[in-house]
């Protein structure tokens, strides 16, 4: 069974930065296909970055140049650091996996999602 924690949603400013961190546990988890999500309300959930298992990264044009993903293999861990902020950044950040050959940013394609960590951003 799959688990996804995320914690290090925060209110910052406008230009600032935060790490959101994503606790994964079950058997092989760091092996799927891993990305974080975001969504406002009234809006569909976007695929903001994924990695894959073998460390390849890609991102969305709204992110690309001042997000950045990465994992802690070792310690089961998914990051999303993000630098210079911007207000159209505010949304709840969500982690996701699936076991897939081929890494998408469709949230349609993950099973696996955690409760969600709040970022706001003011300007």
């Amino acid at each position: 069974q799959i688990q996804l924690v995320e914690s290090g949603g925060d209110s910052v400013q406008a230009g600032g930065s935060l790490r959101l961190s994503c606790a994964a546990s079950g058997y092989n988890v760091m092996a799927y296909c891993m990305g974080w999500f975001r969504q406002v309300p009234g809006k569909e959930r976007e695929g903001i970055g994924v990695i894959a298992s073998d460390d390849r990264t890609s991102y969305s044009d709204s992110v690309k140049g001042r997000f950045t993903i990465s994992k802690d293999a070792a310690y089961g861990i998914l990051y999303l650091q993000m630098n210079n902020l911007k207000p159209e950044d505010a949304a709840m950040y969500y982690c996701a996996a699936e076991w897939r050959r081929h890494c998408t940013s469709d949230y349609r394609d993950y099973g696996h999602w955690g409760q969600g960590t709040q970022v706001t951003v003011s300007s």
